[in-house]
């Protein structure tokens, strides 16, 4: 029996998906954009990074390679050596471009509804989810009541919701309700409660997740959002990975903000930290903790929360950089047997219009002391990644995917 790190990292996408232009995508290309903008001296920012896109530890393992595969084309600056490691790319299946859907599918449960979303107009909430919101969190009203970027409309609306007790309420592209409040003036458990309520409101709209996004400052020149975000979400349609290792007595740790996305079903142990240099110690703890056939599910949240959405290249090609400067950590603490799964859960071009995510195909890089390399090739679902890591700990397969290690 051995163990298993399922690592995500959070919206880097490597482009060329077939359905890209059914979701108002086609010609995004996370990874490979971003190379190609550092390449061309686009990615440069005085005393963060210059140059050429730097992932050694990534591309030893098959990033480029499998970028290539995916695109059809090499990324400046990879693809390099043969790697060392077993690579590959991978297509979602499920109807969205979501992080529950990303991430469920990876557990080997695809997506196989359509997730409700909120209309792009102001107010963008029904007036009876409004009026119920209202009622029975029993609040003074509520700020907001459109689409925006979380920053901004903190920094917006955030003295008045002080002022006022009222929490704003926002949505974005993704099927989601996100309420931010002062965790002093308003109250962090009281934020939480709202949530809750909320979350239960909108399970008739299909939304995926309600988020609270608690902040803190004196006012808008210094508010700043925390750490303490929580997630309310539908938890999925049968069974995950998670699900089926917890049942056959494994430990299931999370990092970072796992436990949310399953609704904190089939999870052990959820660790959270405030930033990915954090998360990846974290994701060190997790490893050292973690037994014989217990799984480690981390996810890195910054290239997509920060840089991402912001349509930061500069930021996006740092944060890549640093995430890949620490990969040697995590080889030098593994145990013969174990393995590691590197992949996204959708795209975020920051070269993209818009601030939305984007349907891309992802990498699949796998390793461990003693498991081999070589070309996995195209997965056409998500969900072989579930059942590969499955198959690994011995535990029984699911209904959605094979595994690429046999």
């Amino acid at each position: 029996m051995t163990r298993a790190i399922l690592i995500v990292l959070d919206s880097v996408g490597i482009g060329a998906a077939e359905d890209a232009a059914a979701f108002g995508d086609a010609g995004a290309d996370t990874l490979g954009h971003i190379a190609e903008a550092c390449a061309a001296g686009r990615g440069d920012r005085a005393g963060l990074r210059s140059g050429p896109l730097r992932l050694p530890h990534l591309d030893r393992l098959g990033l480029g390679a499998a970028a290539a595969d995916s695109r059809g084309a090499p990324l400046p600056g990879l693809g390099g050596p043969p790697p060392e490691g077993w690579w590959g790319y991978g297509v979602e299946v499920s109807k969205g471009k979501d992080t529950p859907s990303g991430h469920w599918e990876i557990a080997g449960v695809p997506v196989p509804f359509a997730w409700g979303y909120f209309p792009d107009t102001i107010p963008t909430f029904p007036p009876a989810l409004t009026e119920a919101l209202i009622r029975e969190a029993r609040l003074p009203g509520i700020l907001g009541d459109k689409h925006a970027s979380g920053t901004e409309i903190i920094a917006e609306l955030g003295e008045e919701h002080v002022r006022t007790g009222k929490p704003i309420c926002y949505t974005s592209a993704d099927s989601v309700l996100q309420i931010a409040a002062h965790e002093e003036a308003f109250g962090l458990e009281r934020l939480y409660e709202v949530c809750a309520i909320a979350r239960r409101l909108v399970d008739p709209l299909t939304i995926g997740r309600v988020i609270a996004r608690p902040f803190l400052g004196a006012g808008a020149a210094d508010f700043r959002r925390t750490p303490n975000r929580r997630d309310y979400a539908i938890p999925p349609p049968e069974p995950t990975l998670l699900d089926r290792a917890v049942a056959a007595g494994r430990q299931v740790l999370a990092v970072g903000k796992i436990g949310d996305i399953f609704a904190h079903r089939g999870i052990s142990k959820v660790t959270k930290a405030p930033n990915d240099d954090a998360m990846f110690d974290a994701l060190l703890a997790a490893v050292d903790e973690a037994g014989e056939g217990d799984l480690v599910f981390a996810n890195f949240v910054d290239f997509d929360m920060l840089y991402g959405h912001r349509r930061d290249v500069p930021g996006y090609a740092a944060a890549l950089e640093a995430f890949d400067r620490r990969l040697p950590e995590l080889a030098a603490v593994l145990r013969p047997g174990d393995l590691v799964v590197i992949t996204a859960d959708h795209g975020n071009d920051p070269t993209f219009r818009g601030t939305d995510h984007t349907r891309e195909h992802t990498p699949i890089l796998a390793f461990g002391p003693g498991l081999g390399a070589g070309r996995i090739g195209r997965r056409d679902t998500f969900a072989d990644i579930g059942e590969t890591v499955a198959a690994h700990l011995g535990l029984a397969p699911g209904r959605h995917g094979t595994s690429f290690l046999r």
